[in-house]
């Protein structure tokens, strides 16, 4: 069985960001999925490597390894600005990437139990996450696996989010 840790991430792992990135925009295009972040390579795009950048330095990334490896990465914190708010304290994943190497062994899934456990310990009643509503609707139905439930939609110069939550 492979060992599976969450560390806390810094900026040291930019490089490891890029290339998870990288990774997962090439497989969203292979699966026609090319609305959510693009055809490009973000290591390719200057504003998105800044982007991944200050996401390296984001004082609530955790990395999950399998063996020692990065398999996928989580940032919590506060709701972007586009976001629809509430009126109570949450845990926003402002983040949810996995390495497609690692496909399989439930790395996102293993992420999301962590930002569940961390809102319990924190007393913290409300998890939300968006993600892409284009496409065959894929992204959505994993967060719904994940036993989140869909909010309020919204449009970012026509790009359209979904935010779904669930109450640990």
């Amino acid at each position: 069985m492979s060992d599976f840790i969450i560390r806390q991430g810094g900026s040291g792992d930019f490089e490891t960001l890029l290339n998870m990135f990288d990774e997962a925009v090439a497989w969203l295009v292979e699966r026609g999925s090319e609305g959510q972040w693009g055809t490009e390579p973000w290591s390719t795009i200057p504003k998105r490597v800044e982007r991944v950048r200050e996401m390296a330095s984001e004082p609530e990334l955790y990395i999950g390894e399998i063996d020692g490896e990065a398999a996928g990465a989580i940032i919590l914190g506060q709701p972007l600005h586009y976001t629809p708010p509430v009126d109570e304290p949450e845990i926003y994943l402002r983040l949810l990437l996995t390495s497609r190497r690692f496909s399989g062994h439930r790395v996102g899934s293993r992420l999301v139990e962590f930002a569940l456990a961390e809102a319990v310990k924190r007393e913290i009643g409300l998890v939300r996450v968006d993600c892409w509503a284009g496409g065959d609707g894929a992204l959505q139905r994993y967060y719904e696996s994940q036993g989140f439930k869909p909010t309020e939609r919204f449009d970012v110069d026509g790009w359209t989010g979904q935010v779904l939550e669930q109450r640990p």
